[in-house]
């Protein structure tokens, strides 16, 4: 079998796969980052390709979609918070209680 082939994977593997690459699209991802990115988390959650039939599959972890959007952060990080916030983040980081 070829790298790339798909052809282990299952039906509801490849919709799951597609869908995630919509939403990177949506996002402004290139078409073939998008569909890297989807494949890889299609992966992860799955642990790859699965032969079809009753108790051949193995539980999935769907960490990874949970996450989404939430684990880089934003931009603006430090600009949320307000200068007393800020200030007492100093003082305890030099005081070492932070």
């Amino acid at each position: 079998m070829p790298r790339g082939d798909k052809s282990s994977y299952t039906d509801k593997q490849k919709r799951k796969a597609e869908h995630i690459e919509e939403g990177y699209e949506k996002r402004g991802t290139s078409h073939e980052e998008a569909e890297r990115r989807a494949w890889a988390t299609v992966n992860k959650e799955s642990g790859g390709g699965n032969k079809s039939g009753s108790g051949r599959g193995k539980q999935e972890n769907h960490e990874s979609s949970r996450k989404g959007g939430h684990k880089g952060g934003s931009s603006q990080g430090g600009e949320k918070r307000s200068a007393a916030a800020k200030k007492g983040w100093e003082t305890r980081r030099k005081n070492g209680n932070g």
